[in-house]
């Protein structure tokens, strides 16, 4: 085994949290420790390590389940449907060679992931108010897993973190939108959440989904492959490039201004590379069983926005194929972003990265939080994130937990037509349909076969937006909040939750280029 192996090895090992095991003592993953949240009402996989073929028993909740480890030393055990518990339990796990371990103060509840980039990582002592509701957080029934951020060229079985319980003392540093979520489902379910933090910032949605999951279909295929060859061609310079680290390492080179000699690091250990973060962050929680997912990515899709239309959707696909359960995923529609523009007819990639989360809609069981209210010309990260968290809630209330009494989104796109010299826009979401100043709609706009844009008047006729244009005698098409940051766009439901951006034409995008697959 060459020096760049060995490094390797004891790196990803001190990254990931994987323990070097030095004897063969019982071993569980982290997500099976201290303080931790199990899913109630299904059945829930407990696995670890140990000697090979030896006897395992793990014991919990009034429950004793034996099992047999492989001859790679490893087990997985499955605990009948748990009920509700709140009050903290232990788990034993006992290997007739190896020992026990135990666990302490294991709740059951409902359990969620939440993952994304930078605006999911955002900590709650970072929101807009985050002093206030840190001093409030004694919520012991809310816990959220701190998930260490590791990439990978392979995926793992081990992620290095802890379960924290949420406390004045601890809140502060737990994702905020995650948070929210939790404590809407906490406030009126009554039960433990417990919430998986898997988040890196500033990486795109195919670092987070798994290469069988790519493959899938041509646009993610394409990515894996541009990978690839990345890769093989890394290899073929690779001793030259070993040697010339060792070279600088052995010089020395003392007073030079810079960092100094870098190990040659693989294409596919890269943060952002296909699969990088599923290999180290996601895949070792596959199989640990959860209720369903909220997302909060995209900004470093943007500039791919229509290949997002489908790789987005892949990663959905692929996360429910790995788990083997059509799990609800609820997800996070960008917020307004930039400069507020002032003309109609400009292309923009945020809002075709917006109008691309729109369209995942089509996947059963998702649902989307409309922010384009909240956002901040200035900041990519909005620091309002109680109200991302409290929308995503929405959806997981009405949709998982039956409940009622509420709207779950603002106004949605559901079809249009055209009535003469105007068209007809029906919205689902659409109930007491206003604007929400009390003044004209604004940010309609209208098209003609020349597919030039102009701004268009906008009235509401029940359910329904009625739009027209005297620059447009004969309109094809009309959008709705198409920019980065629609100063002005201001339909909104009876709950003053906003309408997403839409677009009814199917034109080509200014991101439907070749610089998609790059």
């Amino acid at each position: 085994m060459n020096d760049m192996q060995l490094t390797k090895i004891w790196k990803t090992a001190l990254l990931s949290g994987a323990t070097v095991v030095t004897s063969s003592a019982v071993e569980l993953p982290r997500m099976f420790s201290d303080h931790g949240v199990l899913q109630r009402g299904e059945a829930v996989s407990v696995w670890g390590w140990g000697s090979p073929g030896e006897a395992v028993s793990v014991e919990f909740g009034g429950q004793k389940v034996a099992g047999k480890a492989n001859q790679n030393g490893e087990w997985r055990i499955e605990l009948k449907n748990l009920a509700v518990n709140a009050s903290g339990r232990k788990m034993t796990v006992t290997g007739d060679a190896s020992g026990t371990a135990e666990v302490q103060d294991l709740l059951v509840g409902e359990v969620w992931m939440a993952s994304g980039q930078s605006n999911m990582q955002r900590p709650l002592a970072g929101s807009e108010h985050g002093k206030e509701d840190i001093a409030a957080a004694d919520f012991p029934g809310i816990r959220m897993f701190l998930s260490q951020q590791v990439p990978h060229d392979m995926p793992q079985r081990k992620v290095g973190g802890s379960w924290v319980v949420a406390s004045p003392s601890t809140a502060g540093e737990f994702s905020a939108v995650g948070y929210y979520f939790a404590l809407r489902l906490h406030q009126e379910l009554g039960v433990p959440i417990g919430m998986i933090r898997p988040v890196f910032p500033g990486k795109p949605v195919e670092a987070f989904t798994s290469r069988e999951g790519l493959l899938a279909k041509p646009e993610g295929a394409a990515l894996v492959h541009a990978m690839d060859e990345e890769v093989r061609k890394f290899r073929e310079q690779e001793p030259q490039l070993m040697a010339a680290f060792k070279a600088a390492m052995a010089s020395g080179e003392p007073g030079r201004r810079r960092r100094g000699p870098h190990m040659p690091y693989s294409p596919a250990l890269e943060e952002d590379a296909p699969s990088a973060l599923y290999n180290g962050m996601i895949h070792p929680w596959v199989g640990y069983a959860m209720k369903g997912a909220i997302w909060y990515q995209g900004e470093s899709n943007a500039s791919r926005a229509k290949q997002y239309e489908t790789i987005f959707p892949q990663l959905i696909e692929d996360w429910r194929r790995l788990w083997k359960n059509d799990f609800p995923f609820y997800f996070v529609q960008l917020a307004n972003f930039k400069e507020p523009s002032t003309e109609p007819g400009v292309p923009d990639e945020w809002a075709e990265l917006q109008n691309a989360q729109r369209l995942a809609l089509s996947l059963p069981k998702t649902g989307m939080a409309v922010i384009n209210d909240i956002g901040m010309a200035d900041d990519v990260h909005p620091i309002n994130k109680r109200d991302v968290g409290y929308r995503l809630a929405r959806w997981a209330l009405a949709k998982d937990y039956g409940k009622t009494g509420f709207c779950i989104s603002g106004p949605l796109y559901k079809g249009s037509k055209v009535e003469g010299g105007s068209v007809r826009i029906e919205f689902d979401h659409a109930k007491g349909l206003k604007s929400r100043d009390g003044g004209p709609l604004k940010r309609f706009e209208s098209a003609g076969a020349d597919r030039k844009w102009h701004w268009a008047d906008a009235t509401i006729e029940g359910e329904t937006v009625v739009a027209s244009s005297k620059d447009v005698p004969q309109p094809v098409a009309v959008r709705y909040a198409w920019a980065a940051n629609p100063a002005g766009a201001n339909l909104v439901n009876d709950e003053g939750l906003p309408a997403s951006l839409f677009h009814t034409d199917d034109w080509k995008l200014m991101t439907e280029q070749e610089r998609q697959s790059k």
